[in-house]
């Protein structure tokens, strides 16, 4: 089974048993899935730009699925955050497009990162950013303007959301993950509090209409958003409650989540491990709110 999301760069990945799927969203932009984070592509007449780019392995069979959308290279790789399911492919692709990341992204990919999973190595000179921003910037390419915003500390300490304006679609990365319990990299500057209040904001500023691509699962709107958002409320709640009581982790888990909630574990986040998250996360001092998130994402 190919792991949905992974901190090490080059897992075990056959591409021959994962097929790679574009499907059109609005205006220039398309929607590739494949093995690891959801990729956003514009293809127009500058060529192409591409949001994150999965695993090493997959990159031939995501190249050939870009050639059939346009024939010009790939001008832009954009990375939503450093992990290796959404840069394995950047040693790969950035031989031909700049790779544009938050400045925490580069940081992050430049040195060895260490997880209760193992060590993620530094990546190698061409996998890095060479162009990075810390609170936001702006690409003016296919006709129409791509929007970059930085979040504060949620998935990690490096998230941006990537917005087609002219093609009101909006790539959340992997802070918003579809239909499952998210994964919060608190090793590196991840935040339960932050990753709430972030998916709040997008929320609360989404444009009308917009089409969402998420870091994990399917193609969504306003709607899988909001019940999104609902369960990291609820569940954040209900363990912020429990935490009070004084209640144990071994008994939080015990008293689990209430059943609407049971489809959420069956993805790459587990109802236990989500628990712990939350448990573990609340415990942490809550960081202030960082004013220009919500104008920014507009």
């Amino acid at each position: 089974m190919v792991p949905a999301l992974a901190l090490a760069a080059d897992p075990e990945v056959d591409p021959d048993k994962v097929p790679v799927r574009s499907t059109p969203v609005a205006g220039n932009i398309h929607f590739i899935e494949g093995a690891g984070g959801n990729i956003a592509a514009s293809a127009g007449p500058d060529g192409l730009l591409i949001v994150d780019d999965q695993f090493a392995p997959m990159a031939k069979k995501i190249h050939a699925t870009l050639d059939k959308l346009s024939k010009k290279p790939i001008v832009y790789v954009l990375n939503t955050h450093w992990h290796g399911d959404h840069t394995g492919g950047n040693a790969i692709f950035g031989r031909e497009g700049r790779i544009v990341a938050q400045r925490e992204v580069r940081v992050r990919l430049a040195s060895v990162q260490k997880s209760p999973k193992g060590e993620t190595p530094a990546a190698p000179k061409e996998a890095l950013p060479v162009i990075t921003y810390d609170t936001g910037m702006s690409l003016y390419f296919n006709g129409e303007e791509v929007r970059l915003t930085h979040l504060p500390a949620g998935h990690t300490d490096g998230d941006t959301l990537v917005y087609f304006v002219g093609s009101n679609v909006l790539h959340m990365g992997d802070q918003f993950f579809a239909g499952t319990f998210p994964f919060i990299d608190v090793g590196t500057g991840g935040s339960v509090e932050g990753y709430v209040r972030n998916a709040e904001q997008v929320l609360k500023t989404l444009p009308a209409g917009a089409k969402i691509i998420p870091g994990h699962g399917k193609l969504c709107e306003r709607a899988d958003l909001e019940r999104f958002v609902t369960m990291l409320r609820e569940t954040t709640s209900l363990v912020r409650t429990q935490l009070a009581a004084g209640k144990t982790l071994e008994q939080v888990k015990a008293a689990g989540l209430p059943p609407q909630f049971k489809s959420w574990g069956e993805g790459y986040v587990s109802q236990d491990v989500w628990l712990e998250t939350l448990y573990h996360g609340l415990q942490a001092k809550p960081e202030a709110a960082r004013p220009e998130v919500a104008k920014d994402a507009k």
